[in-house]
């Protein structure tokens, strides 16, 4: 019997990173877990936003999620996939369960709206669940068609892992610096996952949201480095990290003279195609900027 999960998608899941929510909700299905979302779920505030809003409207934002969340199984996880939603959501659940004063402050802000929580949720990110709940080997024992000799960069990003990815509520599935879950997803799908120093780098964040001129050399050396490794794509689980290593590529080569086209793909595409999925209605490998056939032409039946 296979475990439901409440699910928190944020914002990214209808735009930008679709592909990821796509092909996780595929790869779950394969994996008997289900996700059940949040009926009216909210934007958590995160990247700029809560620069003008302030703290406590952006943990109201968060709080109004986790309320509808508790109204829907007050007993069942929360999972999301997004890294800045993660953080997000999971450090607004913890400080409102350590902190009477704060509960107290976000419910009086959720009931302008008439809901309350009363902190007794757990938030975690996908990737942790994957690895604690599910595990490696059921993952391996999915994969009909290995990825044979696709070479992939495992680029986790900065925030994926932190700071909560080697705590207790965070599910203490990995270290900050030296992260191997990633390596260890595409290993598991038959690929060969490469020695990949800028795997923690940061690509700019949201920063190159507003000005992308100022973090390109960020995204370059990350794209360079999978470059020079030979690698035939860079796999992440993080959404803001995926778009601004891809899609600013075109960019990239302009200012520095160089012509990558490296695909940026989602662990979870991998994993879609991997269990023997379709690689456009499951794995959304159409949905990348950058052609991501790569994946699906090294799948082995």
């Amino acid at each position: 019997m296979g475990k439901t999960y409440t699910y928190y998608p944020g914002c990214s899941s209808e735009g930008s990173a679709k592909h990821l929510d796509q092909s996780l909700r595929a790869t779950l299905s394969q994996l008997d877990a289900e996700l059940e979302m949040i009926p009216d779920w909210n934007c958590c505030g995160a990247s700029v936003g809560h620069i003008e809003g302030g703290l406590l409207p952006t943990a109201a934002l968060s709080g109004r999620n986790l309320a509808q969340a508790q109204q829907m199984d007050a007993q069942r996880d929360v999972l999301t996939p997004c890294a800045a939603c993660y953080l997000n959501t999971h450090y607004y659940n913890e400080k409102i369960r350590g902190d009477e004063g704060f509960k107290d402050d976000v419910n009086a802000a959720l009931g302008a709206d008439e809901m309350a929580y009363d902190a007794g949720l757990h938030v975690r990110h996908a990737c942790e669940v994957l690895v604690n709940d599910i595990g490696y080997d059921a993952i391996r024992a999915k994969v009909v068609n290995p990825l044979a000799g696709l070479k992939v960069a495992p680029y986790v990003g900065c925030q994926t892992v932190r700071p909560f990815a080697n705590t207790d509520r965070g599910g203490a599935y990995d270290t900050y610096d030296e992260p191997t879950f990633l390596d260890e997803f595409i290993e598991a799908c038959g690929a060969e996952s490469l020695e990949f120093d800028a795997k923690t780098k940061c690509c700019g964040g949201s920063s190159s949201v507003m000005n992308p001129e100022k973090t390109l050399h960020l995204m370059k050396r990350i794209v360079e480095e999978a470059a020079d490794k030979g690698a035939d794509v860079i796999a992440t689980p993080c959404p803001l990290c995926q778009t601004n290593v891809e899609m600013y590529q075109a960019e990239i080569n302009k200012k520095y003279g160089t012509d990558y086209n490296i695909p940026v793909v989602f662990y979870s595409q991998l994993m879609a195609v991997a269990f023997g999925m379709d690689p456009d209605k499951d794995a959304a490998l159409n949905v990348n900027t950058i052609d991501a056939s790569v994946v699906a032409e090294k799948a082995r039946t």
